[in-house]
């Protein structure tokens, strides 16, 4: 009716990956300076005076680590000395070697403060380096460098007059922006009648695709505290782009990622428990703050959506494999629901802080004559497992960092909006089929 379900013009190449280590652990940034400063360069950042810092308060963390624990080793001589002098009743001496014993004392509380003081700053400068993109990542600036690495599907010819959804969703009376500014504020959208319906049949067609190839379904909650943002990697990176109650202080989620991911913080796996895969439905909050211009009408930025995501817990040497996998089966969601849509590998100048490989899908939107974003598939090797101190312990009993993938499946709005507009007709909006056992009718009219 509307295309061919099978028009490729790229083929989707992955490549072998070579197990690297991404992870910005300190030691790795101090034995590979120049290298960690030449990856750091692909995003556009210079790395250099960051880089020093947090070596400059590691060499000083150390050292007095090292200084405090020679005061505590002698500490601990001279507590069996003064024992073994007072046993012999030689009180005199004993006497003198607890005054000794108290200034040592004094002193490693001193250093154990300049230690905590040191550690401390060494870890909010760690906390400020990106993740280190993969090697197949391509040189970049911004979104316009990205590469095309495959695309499926005709772009249908649409009937004379056909419109965009933001006046699709008004004649058909099924989003209401107007009332969700009254509840709320702008950017809160309220859907209802056929709208709703179709909302609440995406996310169940979504969960269960999902589920059917493996991932265990989650309900997390939608506010998070600050560690679980700290182990994701939204903050402090995104913390002007998240909705904060300081009373609390709680965030409300910017995706289910960062909560799915966070039930394994603190956790210690047996190899033989990877990978572990999971999936959850949430409702997402972005302030989005000075995204808003002419091509952020309507559905295509909100402040609060919905999105189903697939998160995944690897072992390293599988993380890439496993990271294809999740590209494949968002393909077949978007096969199933018959939407053009194209694969595009992100340049450095356009990922995200944690990511050290993405992809990202976008639908055509045949009515704005634009390509949407709906959904990013990432790789975060070990940045993620680092700050989360998500370890498995191998088969040899030594225990590392596993590695972090997620992506979305699929982020609601713009794919609402590419089906409202590439299903339209003279007579309604056709439903996709694959989704009409979910919403009980099949056009909206």
């Amino acid at each position: 009716m509307f295309f061919t379900t099978v028009v490729i013009k790229q083929f989707l190449k992955f490549a072998h990956f070579k197990k690297s280590k991404r992870m910005l652990q300190i030691a790795f940034i101090r034995e590979n300076q120049e290298k960690v400063i030449q990856a750091l360069a692909k995003r556009n950042l210079d790395a250099k005076a960051m880089v020093a810092t947090v070596v400059a308060l590691d060499e000083k963390r150390r050292a007095t680590q090292v200084e405090l624990d020679t005061i505590l080793a002698e500490s601990n001589k001279l507590s069996k000395d003064i024992g073994e002098l007072m046993k012999s009743g030689e009180k005199a001496k004993a006497e003198i070697l607890k005054e000794k014993s108290t200034q040592l004392r004094e002193k490693g509380k001193e250093l154990t403060e300049a230690l905590n003081t040191v550690s401390e700053e060494l870890t909010q400068e760690l906390y400020k380096l990106p993740n280190t993109p993969a090697d197949i990542v391509p040189q970049g600036k911004s979104a316009d460098d990205n590469v095309n690495v495959f695309q499926e599907g005709d772009i249908p010819v649409l009937h004379e007059g056909a419109l965009p959804h933001w006046d699709l969703i008004k004649k058909y009376d099924i989003v209401d922006f107007e009332l969700g500014t009254k509840i709320t504020a702008p950017g809160f959208p309220v859907y209802k009648g056929k709208g709703a319906k179709l909302q609440r049949a995406l996310i169940s067609y979504f969960l269960d695709k999902n589920t059917d190839a493996g991932y265990q379904e989650y309900q997390v909650p939608h506010l998070i505290n600050e560690a679980s943002g700290y182990g994701t990697g939204q903050l402090p990176d995104k913390e002007g782009q998240m909705y904060h109650d300081a009373k609390d202080d709680l965030y409300l989620i910017p995706t289910a990622e960062v909560p799915v991911t966070n039930i394994f913080r603190d956790v210690i796996l047996q190899e033989n428990e990877l990978p572990v895969l999971c999936t959850g439905y949430t409702p997402c909050f972005r302030r989005e703050a000075g995204s808003w211009g002419a091509h952020v009408r309507g559905l295509n930025r909100l402040h609060q959506f919905d999105k189903v995501e697939i998160v995944r817990i690897e072992h390293p040497d599988k993380s890439y494999e496993a990271l294809e996998g999740m590209v494949e089966h968002v393909k077949v969601l978007l096969q199933e629901l018959k939407l053009p849509y194209r694969i595009l590998r992100l340049c450095g100048g356009d990922m995200g802080f944690t990511s050290a490989l993405t992809y990202d899908f976008e639908v055509f939107s045949t009515a704005q004559d634009r390509w949407l974003e709906i959904s990013s598939v990432s790789n975060f090797e070990t940045f993620q497992a680092n700050r989360l101190k998500l370890r498995f312990k191998g088969k040899d009993g030594k225990t590392q960092l596993a590695h972090t993938l997620n992506g979305s499946s699929l982020a609601l709005p713009r794919v609402l909006a590419g089906i409202l507009e590439n299903y339209q007709t003279p007579e309604g909006i056709v439903i996709p089929e694959v989704l009409r056992k979910y919403t009980g009718f099949d056009i909206i009219d």
